[in-house]
């Protein structure tokens, strides 16, 4: 594995590790393990689908905040160096606002 391949999917694995378990609460799931960043992505969008559906507009505003993690998220994995690490933070700023939203 190449220092930029190892370097991908590390940071992945930290976005992963860091909301997984919020993520698959939000929808009643098991929190997943030894996930893909595909398989996060999945995850995100069950998670945007489920709160898109609310009839609550803070839930639904959070859907919305998961949609915008979901770009973030789709196009990191094509990124590299800092335009993948921007990517992903923007990603994570997504993720937590949409998480705190449902609080």
């Amino acid at each position: 594995m190449t220092t930029e391949t190892q370097s991908h999917t590390d940071t992945f694995a930290a976005v992963t590790d860091c909301f997984s378990t919020d993520l698959a609460a939000l929808i009643s799931e098991e929190p997943p393990t030894d996930v893909t960043p595909t398989e996060f992505i999945s995850l995100v969008e069950r998670a945007m689908h489920a709160l898109g559906c609310a009839n609550r507009d803070h839930l639904q505003r959070a859907g919305e905040e998961l949609d915008y993690a979901v770009g973030y998220l789709t196009e990191a994995l094509t990124l590299t160096g800092a335009d993948q690490r921007d990517g992903l933070a923007r990603a994570r700023t997504h993720l937590r606002y949409a998480i705190e939203t449902t609080r």
